[in-house]
């Protein structure tokens, strides 16, 4: 098993950055890809962003530019640096790995991932 822990979310203005965190414990491996995904009550969990054991990466065409995903595989957390938020990045984040090999048509479908945190809310006000 494997935990997944969020931090880092929060209120912020258009404008603003964020960084969220994510830990994870128990039976990690640094071969998993770990990404974010996000969801509100309106729409479908999404994808945000995802990197590989070897720092691959791959973005939303939402929030390419703005956000940047890293990862330290020694400590087994990822990060998510969000700048230059929007209203429309509000939504509960989620972060969620699996041991998969790294690839984008694979890691944006949301059913792929084995684990995942309990979500962390980030609010843009306008």
């Amino acid at each position: 098993q494997v935990q997944l822990v969020e931090s880092g979310g929060g209120l912020v203005q258009a404008g603003d950055s964020l960084r969220l965190s994510c830990a994870a414990h128990g039976r990690t491996s640094s071969n998993f890809i770990m990404a974010w995904f996000r969801q509100t009550p309106r729409k479908e969990r999404e994808f945000v962003a995802a990197i590989s054991r070897s720092n691959d990466t791959y973005y939303a065409d939402s929030v390419k530019g703005r956000f940047t995903t890293s990862r330290d595989n020694a400590k087994n957390t990822v990060d998510l640096q969000m700048n230059s938020l929007k209203p429309e990045d509000t939504a509960v984040y989620y972060c969620a790995v699996t041991p998969a090999v790294f690839y984008p048509h694979f890691v944006v479908r949301s059913e792929n991932y084995d684990y995942w945190g309990q979500g962390t809310q980030v609010t843009v006000s306008s």
